[in-house]
């Protein structure tokens, strides 16, 4: 048995609340009645925000009451899953229901690649169904014209193409990437002071301005709390104790993007259709390992198959349908297109690998939706199945490791590898990951060896504690 790593108070409180939340989770046992009319859908998305970064995962020096809210009257999904643990391939599983690795998108963006022309994604679905969709905030799914995201389903997108930009205006007219645009026309710079406060503003402009015969899809991206580590001056201050100064910064980060998800609900009674809209909250993936973030007990960071890669902080809330409560099923940002388009009534993805939530979420499926899922970036894979999970990672001369096997129920810091005392449930689950792998195509791009290096090194079973997992971005 190897010996457990010692977990700093933090993180293992909140470690302990979260198993605790899951040891004792339920599913709501009622719920009322259907609405007649299609919702509003509105999904908010955080950027490498950590897992125990929350109020309501343990959190104690960053309070997020806007998003406490939000869990403690919605469903709290305590075991919920992105389909990458980078930005790009994970956003590209959550637009389109598939895994990314069917398109060969596996790897985060390189030489102006992204999503293939005509890919099916679920705003396109809404919109033929009669929504007005609209995207605020990061993209990051490709520059060209066939993947722009208003080639992709939306009427509307205001944003920036890329990955990341700075929060505050910059003094020289930014590269194509990082210009904010809005319905294809730049915008000047000088039309904001913050980042994460603009792209609420145009979040909440677009409830406002929306057509009210017809139901709105917004998605509002924010970059927060990705870096650069920009903090707005007053939260900065209001976090003036936190010893860590990246942790302040961080901190006032979270700070403005849960004073959005505030102002966002504000305006939704405001306008009278809260009762009637479908909120969603996840992280694109884990706490990255240079932005001061904290995945409380769960091992890894963004850029790795441990648990503190993809497991994600996530929230459903539609007061006309899902009684609040805690639901621990395995769920994952896949279940997002058909959630959503069922909701709406429109019909199915014609190929998807996720699951309709809304039986689970209603109260009305005591089973759990699914028991496997699989993750693979380039040189490091990895399949799910129940509580086991396996990972392999290649080696540069194309020779596979010996295979890391965790049991989460008996070790959810994974740090005991089960391999030699479980054969056959290793061979088992290698088969069912190379079924699975059968399906996708080779990535059509892959990032630099010094990023497949990293991901060598975030797998290697004796790198253990958070700050030998920061060394390794």
């Amino acid at each position: 048995m190897r010996t457990r790593p010692r977990i700093a108070a933090r993180s293992g409180a909140a470690l302990s609340l979260l198993l605790a939340l899951s040891a004792g989770c339920h599913t709501p046992s009622s719920t009322t009645r259907a609405p007649s009319a299609p919702p509003n859908i509105l999904l908010i998305l955080a950027d490498d925000l950590g897992y125990a970064d929350l109020g309501f995962t343990g959190c104690t020096d960053i309070p997020t009451p806007h998003l406490d809210a939000l869990a403690r009257e919605g469903v709290f999904c305590t075991d919920a899953h992105v389909t990458a643990s980078v930005c790009a391939p994970s956003r590209a599983g959550l637009i389109t229901g598939r895994y990314p690795q069917r398109q060969g998108f596996e790897c985060n963006l390189a030489n102006g690649e992204g999503l293939l022309a005509g890919t099916e994604t679920f705003p396109a679905l809404l919109r033929r169904q009669g929504y007005t969709t609209a995207l605020i905030g990061k993209w990051h799914l490709g520059a060209l014209p066939h993947n722009h995201p208003r080639a992709l389903g939306f009427d509307h997108f205001s944003g920036l193409i890329g990955g990341s930009r700075s929060y505050f205006p910059e003094e020289k007219p930014p590269g194509p990437a990082r210009r904010l645009e809005r319905d294809g026309v730049p915008v000047p710079e000088s039309d904001f002071t913050y980042l994460t406060d603009w792209l609420t503003d145009e979040g909440i402009r677009r409830i406002e301005s929306r057509d009210r015969d017809r139901p709105l899809f917004l998605l509002l991206s924010y970059t927060a709390p990705h870096t650069p580590m920009h903090a707005r001056p007053d939260l900065l201050e209001r976090f003036s104790t936190i010893e860590s100064p990246r942790r302040r910064k961080y901190a006032a980060l979270v700070a403005a993007l849960d004073e959005g998800v505030g102002r966002l609900r504000a305006t939704l009674t405001a306008e009278g259709i809260a009762e009637e809209t479908l909120i969603v909250f996840l992280s694109d993936n884990g706490g990255a390992t240079n932005n001061a973030s904290d995945n409380g007990g769960w091992r890894g960071m963004k850029g790795s198959k441990w648990e503190g890669g993809h497991r994600v902080p996530w929230i459903a809330h539609w007061p006309a349908r899902f009684p609040a409560g805690r639901q621990n099923a395995l769920i994952s940002s896949l279940d997002l297109a058909p959630t959503f388009l069922a909701a709406a009534g429109a019909p199915p993805l014609a190929e998807a690998d996720g699951l309709d939530l809304l039986p689970l979420l209603e109260g009305r499926g005591a089973t759990p939706p699914r028991e496997e899922l699989y993750w693979r970036r380039a040189v490091a894979a990895s399949v799910r199945q129940g509580s086991w999970k396996l990972i392999r990672v290649e080696e540069p001369d194309g020779r596979v490791r010996p295979p890391i096997l965790v049991d989460l129920s008996r070790d959810p810091g994974e740090v005991e590898n089960r391999a030699e005392a479980e054969p056959e449930r290793v061979r088992a689950l290698e088969a069912r990951l190379a079924a699975w792998e059968a399906g996708l195509i080779p990535p059509r791009w892959l990032t630099a060896e010094v990023w497949r290096e990293n991901q060598r090194k975030k797998h290697e079973i004796d790198r253990t504690g958070r700050e030998a997992e920061r060394k390794v971005p």
